[in-house]
């Protein structure tokens, strides 16, 4: 079954879900590519940033949700629905941002793509690599008892399994950094993971037992991450990052 997407909730913590993919782009030290795809762009907003790096450069961007795609040509981008296992490697730099940790088997998928790129292509990809966190174990734990499945530890590799996939490259770049998120306003882990990591859940229940799903999650997730003093919460969330020149 595929996932549905809410751009609207997706935007909830813009400047949060931002910052992987501008540590990742400054990695990225192409000078002047002639096509630039965002792969997965997501509701579009991140893919503005490609346009604005590389103003010469054909930007072109896809995503297999339809709204997803709505919501990037209302903004302007060039973007069509196409799955990333379907698509065909193009242009001279590719970017994928917290997309290939939906896909089963991208690490074959990534070392394909950068047989495909151009000599001098760079592929640049992001992976959220917190899936052993309490967020993400506590989820699963209530989800079990809903009868549904949620992506484990195996979802990602480690960033030196990463690294080998990518060693043909002339060079390769890859790093892990755990951002500490303050998070604000009731149940903010909760909401946090309703953007993404619950969206199965939400597609696969009816609007009651998504209800009692939450329900059950809720105090569960803030015993984990209690609140702050000032009702904020500290919310740790590990990514992996890759950057490899053909």
């Amino acid at each position: 079954m595929s996932t549905t997407w809410d751009p609207a909730l997706y935007l909830d913590f813009d400047d949060l879900r931002s910052r992987p993919f501008l540590d990742l782009l400054a990695r990225v030290r192409a000078s002047a590519p002639r096509h630039v795809v965002d792969a997965g762009c997501g509701p579009g907003h991140l893919t503005q940033v490609l346009g604005q790096r590389w103003p010469d450069a054909r930007v072109t961007a896809f995503d297999s949700s339809a709204e997803m795609v709505a919501a990037a040509r209302e903004l302007g981008i060039d973007a069509v629905q196409e799955s990333v296992t379907d698509w065909r490697p193009e242009g001279d730099v590719v970017v994928t941002n917290a997309v290939l940790q939906w896909v089963p088997g991208h690490r074959a998928l990534l070392r394909r793509w950068l047989q495909a790129l151009p000599d001098g292509g760079w592929l640049a990809m992001q992976v959220p690599g917190n899936f052993t966190a309490p967020s993400h174990e506590l989820a699963r734990e209530v989800a079990d008892r809903f009868d549904v499945d949620l992506r484990d530890a195996a979802t990602v590799a480690e960033p030196a399994a990463y690294a080998d996939d990518l060693a043909g490259a002339s060079s390769v770049d890859v790093w892990e950094t755990t951002y500490l998120q303050r998070l604000t306003g009731e149940d903010p882990v909760l909401h946090w993971i309703s953007g993404t990591a619950l969206r199965p859940v939400r597609d696969a229940l009816s609007d009651a037992a998504y209800r009692d799903f939450t329900a059950d999650l809720a105090p569960r997730l803030r015993e984990a991450y209690p609140a702050n003093a000032d009702g904020s919460t500290w919310f740790p969330f590990r990514r992996i990052f890759a950057v490899a020149r053909r």
